[in-house]
């Protein structure tokens, strides 16, 4: 029997009717009108990776600077009242009729019951500074107990009269580097000290250095136990000395920045 044998043009019109091309015509599913391939099902697909930054910790704040006088060409002192143990009414009078621009650092302990007193100091313009909370040596102290002394003084002015003090002295004047990390972690931005300082008696004695007055130092007036003479006293003693070396009273906290 004679096989029929299909025309050529009719044999490939029934093959691209069955889906089949030529070679290098499979398809793979996606590439149609430029489109990526698409990654079988099972497949991982890769992850963008993320580094994650550690939080960086803010710098520690600089060490104060530890001052006993001021380097100026200004012919001017500053007065600094210690403790608050002294409450004369009649300084309260001193330093509104002269305008006194003295600074008192105060003790909380010390000042007890007594801060009106010194709301009324600060209304005729004395400005008030840290000296901690008990009047304690803080040189030796660890860190937490020196530290506890000046913020927690700093607490209490904030607390009373509203603000944030940025001077500091330390009680007797002793001090070590950990008082001096524990004052700037507090706020405070200079340490206090000075050259001179006013006894009970109204004389005066120096640290070191000429034995009298000198443009820029800072003289210390402590509290007196039953001192002969008042604070109002003394002071207005002091002021004549001053006036006598042709010095004159200046405000501390202009020569030494706020923050």
């Amino acid at each position: 029997m004679r096989r029929r044998v299909l025309p050529a043009m009719l044999l490939a019109a029934l093959l691209l009717a069955a889906g089949c091309g030529g070679p290098g015509q499979h398809r793979v599913a996606g590439d149609d009108a430029g489109e990526a391939p698409r990654k079988g099902r099972g497949e991982l697909r890769e992850q963008p990776r993320t580094t994650r930054t550690p939080p960086r910790r803010p710098p520690a704040p600089a060490a104060p600077p530890v001052i006993d006088h001021i380097r100026t060409r200004d012919k001017v002192v500053f007065l600094t009242y210690d403790d608050g143990a002294e409450r004369d009414p009649r300084f309260i009078d001193l330093v509104r009729e002269r305008r006194l621009p003295v600074s008192l650092f105060l003790t909380d302990s010390v000042v007890g019951p007594g801060y009106a007193h010194f709301a009324r100091l600060r209304a005729v313009g004395a400005s008030l500074q840290n000296h901690t909370l008990d009047h304690s040596a803080l040189r030796g102290l660890p860190y937490a107990g020196q530290r506890a002394e000046i913020c927690g003084q700093q607490r209490k002015l904030r607390s009373r009269f509203g603000i944030r003090p940025h001077l500091f002295r330390p009680p007797y004047g002793t001090y070590d580097t950990t008082t001096l990390r524990a004052a700037a972690d507090c706020g405070i931005t200079a340490v206090v000290l000075w050259r001179a300082t006013l006894k009970g008696d109204g004389d005066l004695t120096y640290t070191e250095g000429p034995d009298h007055l000198n443009p820029g130092d800072i003289i210390s007036i402590p509290s007196a136990d039953l001192p002969p003479l008042s604070l109002a006293d003394r002071t207005t003693r002091l002021l004549r000395e001053i006036e006598r070396r042709g010095l004159r009273v200046a405000r501390l906290e202009d020569y030494v920045g706020s923050p």
